[in-house]
């Protein structure tokens, strides 16, 4: 690409030359270059005095010429011309130099590295900028690798990680033991509650107190009621019998329970039930046998709209009548279409009174807890042969009574009667009795405290 540059020459005349054009981005990258700056102030300096020197020169030539006249004009035209080439070859010279000095710009033949090769001059235009824009940037600086960080919020304040959120099932592990605690808290308390509501530490007391030489039953009849009322559900109804021969305490026994049960529960849910006295009659076996279970159910109706337990004593239970067993088989057996589960049933009898007198005669030495034990098994075999009643009951039996134990049975009846209780007195009318023959320095009686009443009213 050539720029024409107009020049005078010698007699006035003037001609055109092609000046040519370095490319933008060259003389760009040449002149933020100091190694290129300062190679294109020596070029120009150069220049500058061919300049100087071929203008002298030609100053010379051409006042020579003006000088000659119209004789010299051929030879004044022909050195102008070759002024005009020397000209021409000395900038074509300076071109070439600046050419070689463009550093890495400028390919070994003189073109543009990766530039199209040019055969004809072409009009300047900026479009052909583009591609040597990013030839000759400036050096770049190296890109640092950003270390990756911790990243915070960006509101601007660092705030440590969070703690990884505690797991809610330790939670509900701590909700479900304190329901358990608090159920069985409950049901501690409730047992607590029903065992204080019936007052069985008191009626313990009046037993220990008002029944003598029956420890061994005593206990075991505690036993049972203070499993049983500790709880009100239940699968069966609880049915005590004790047997005995006469006088031993049954029917006193029988007495304390129902007044300490009306006591704590109420005159409505307690029934004593005298068979020699509400059904003496075969006959009437039947009809006192619907009467019966009328009156168990209503006390048990009542019972269960208040949470309480009833009673129902039975005494002289061996006069029972066929009839009568059955009704009350019916009402204790644990069976699911029995609705008469809360309940205490006490049979009073003298039923296998034989089998604990000979007992209690050949085992005079055995505690009374011994004898409960072995006697139940030989009582139960006896009495499930005379009816399927006393297969569901708990037996209990009642041993002799020997000589110390009728005193105290004449010395708490004559202190309620209001006699002066004198010893003397006392063994007196004990030795009036009749007694079994002496056992290991004991003797017992055979009728035990059944006579006590009527010896001391004739006081």
């Amino acid at each position: 690409m050539a720029l024409p540059v107009r020049l005078l020459l010698s007699g006035g005349e003037t001609t055109l030359l092609p000046l040519p054009l370095l490319p933008l981005p060259l003389l760009r990258c040449a002149g933020r270059s100091p190694l290129l700056e300062k190679t294109r102030r020596t070029e120009e300096g150069k220049e500058m005095s061919d300049q100087d020197s071929s203008s002298s020169a030609s100053q010379r030539e051409v006042e020579g010429g003006v000088e000659g006249g119209l004789e010299g004009g051929l030879s004044s035209f022909s050195s102008s011309l070759r002024a005009v080439v020397r000209i021409k070859q000395k900038y074509q010279a300076m071109k070439k130099r600046r050419l070689e000095a463009a550093l890495p710009a400028l390919g070994g033949d003189g073109s543009f590295t990766g530039a199209p090769t040019r055969t004809s001059p072409k009009i300047f235009t900026f479009d052909e900028l583009a591609p040597y824009s990013t030839s000759c940037s400036a050096p770049q600086k190296k890109k640092r690798r950003r270390r990756k960080g911790v990243q915070y919020p960006t509101r601007g304040r660092r705030r440590a990680p969070p703690k990884p959120a505690a797991s809610r099932a330790k939670y509900c592990l701590y909700l479900l033991c304190v329901i358990v605690f608090v159920q069985v808290y409950n049901a501690i308390e409730n047992l607590d509650d029903h065992v204080l509501r019936y007052d069985l530490d008191g009626l313990e007391k009046t037993l220990r107190r008002e029944v003598f030489g029956q420890q061994g039953a005593l206990e075991a009849l505690l036993a049972h009621l203070r499993d049983y009322l500790s709880t009100y559900v239940h699968h069966k109804p609880l049915v005590l019998s004790l047997h005995g021969p006469g006088g031993v305490g049954k029917s006193h026994l029988g007495r304390l329970l129902a007044a300490h049960f009306r006591s704590v529960v109420g005159e409505a849910l307690v029934l004593q039930y005298y068979v020699l006295h509400h059904c003496p009659l075969e006959a009437d076996a039947p009809r006192c046998a619907r009467r019966l279970a009328a009156l168990v159910s209503a006390a048990v109706e009542r019972a269960e709209e208040e949470e309480k337990i009833p009673l129902f004593v039975f005494d002289e239970a061996e006069h029972l009548h066929g009839e009568l067993l059955d009704a009350l088989l019916r009402l204790v057996a644990a069976e699911p279409a029995n609705h008469f589960l809360n309940a205490v049933y006490l049979l009073l009898s003298n039923l296998g009174h034989a089998h604990v007198t000979r007992h209690t005669l050949h085992n005079a030495s055995s505690a009374a807890g011994d004898a409960v034990k072995e006697l139940a098994p030989v009582l139960r075999s006896s009495l499930e042969e005379l009816h399927p009643l006393w297969r569901e009951a708990e037996l209990l039996p009642l041993g002799l009574l020997d000589k110390g134990h009728v005193m105290q049975c004449f010395l708490e009846e004559m202190t309620r009667e209001g006699f002066y209780p004198d010893r003397a007195n006392i063994e007196r009318l004990a030795g009036e009795l009749e007694y079994y023959p002496a056992v290991g320095g004991r003797q017992y009686s055979q009728t035990g405290c059944k006579q006590v009443v009527a010896r001391v009213n004739l006081l």
